[in-house]
């Protein structure tokens, strides 16, 4: 066992070092320790949770990248048709890192009722759709089934249901517009299967799920054509890689757009969150540092008495500070376990018990989401470590200002 350590664990075994003057300031400055990995982690995960959600929501109703016709329209209508027989559809073979792609067509309606109306998109799909989000988002019934012949099933969002009173097996009329406004609008009858909350507001107001074949028909398009494609990737990290791919393998004639260039200003507002989480991350380790400062220096001149001792024992300056050091190393680790075992207790408390409600309106969910990792949770605490103790060199050299005949007779 090296001298320093020896030294400094008797030091924090002793019960005068518990009961001293120091200790109150040195629980203050673990507190610090342990608020500060807390309030990291909290901000780390549900700053990146939230990212993620939103993120997987719009991709839910969009895809990660959308191929379509140049068209001057950019309303969320379906403008001029694409073809559906292309190299890359059903299968994009030509580009690595592809899990799925999809034809669909969306058109504007209204549902009209006896009391109501609603404006609405109508997002047509047919039997290639990947539902996979949209098991998450299912509050009742079941999903619609376009494998067969066509039919007049709808997922409907559960703002609208609530909107117009409707409930699982109920039907209604959405009304189409035609090209000619003095001819009366198309009437298409739909009957609602099943009913989700995404919880993303300017999506769920919006969006009912229905058999493209219907667009087709109403748009007088061919039963190979589509409004656009939608492709999603297998590692969002890789998506503009990915994108140069898809954009460089499919005709000159169609446009390739992501998500991100779709939606630029939600991704831009949440691209905020990193900003957020590394002005916390600062803020909370120079917190945590000056308080473990403060206590250091309250250590050192509670041991004065020992300082003068050990270097007229014939210790070196360099030795006595690792003493200290080793001393404040074991409070920051005592700081980290504490803040470990309380921030994780409130992340799984949030992630399994959703103790915390968001505005959906502004957040675009309605619970605050959380991330774990124990990439990031082991980043956090390795790095709160050393710049803490980086931080505690400085007021570590005051011991080398200390005379030892004066430091042995100091009261």
């Amino acid at each position: 066992m090296k001298f320093e350590y020896f030294i400094a664990k008797r030091i924090i075994d002793s019960k005068a070092y518990k009961s001293s003057v120091s200790a109150p300031i040195i629980k203050i400055g673990i507190a610090a320790i342990a608020i500060g990995i807390i309030v990291m982690m909290i901000a780390i995960a549900t700053g990146i949770g939230l990212q993620q959600k939103i993120r997987e929501k719009v991709v839910a109703f969009n895809g990660d990248i959308i191929i379509s016709n140049f068209d001057s329209n950019n309303s969320q209508e379906s403008g001029r048709p694409v073809s559906l027989n292309q190299d890359f559809y059903p299968e994009f073979k030509s580009v690595e890192g592809i899990n799925h792609i999809q034809a669909v067509a969306s058109k504007f309606g209204i549902i009209r009722t006896e009391r109501d109306f609603e404006a609405i998109i109508l997002k047509g799909v047919g039997a290639d759709y990947n539902w996979m989000y949209f098991e998450s988002f299912m509050k009742e019934g079941r999903m619609p089934d376009y494998s067969k012949e066509m039919n007049d099933e709808v997922l409907i969002s559960e703002y609208l249901a609530n909107r117009l009173g409707f409930k699982i097996n109920d039907n209604f009329i959405t009304l189409f517009r035609k090209e000619d406004p003095n001819k009366p609008p198309f009437m298409r009858p739909n009957k609602i299967v099943g009913i989700y909350n995404s919880g993303f507001k300017d999506f769920d107001e919006t969006y009912v799920i229905g058999d493209l074949r219907h667009l087709q028909r109403l748009n007088k398009w061919e039963e190979d054509q589509a409004g656009h494609f939608e492709v999603f990737v297998n590692d969002y990290r890789k998506l503009n890689e990915i994108y140069n791919n898809v954009y460089n393998n499919t005709p000159s004639m169609l446009n390739v757009t992501t998500v991100e260039q779709k939606f630029g200003s939600i991704f831009e507002w949440i691209k905020i969150f990193d900003k957020n989480i590394y002005g916390i991350i600062g803020i909370m380790i120079l917190v945590a540092g000056i308080n473990m400062i403060t206590a250091l220096l309250v250590l050192i001149l509670e041991r004065t008495q020992m300082i003068g001792v050990l270097k007229a024992l014939g210790s070196n300056n360099w030795t006595i500070r690792k003493i200290f050091l080793y001393n404040a190393s074991y409070l920051i680790t005592l700081g980290l376990i504490w803040g470990n075992a309380l921030g994780l207790g409130l992340l799984f408390a949030q992630k399994y018990f959703s103790l915390f409600p968001l505005n959906p309106d502004v957040y675009y969910v309605t619970e605050a989401p959380v991330y774990i990792s124990i990439s990031y949770i082991l980043a956090l605490n390795i790095g709160t470590f050393i710049l803490c103790l980086i931080m505690l060199l400085l007021p570590s050299y005051l011991i080398t200002k200390i005379s030892p005949v004066k430091a042995i007779r100091f009261e």
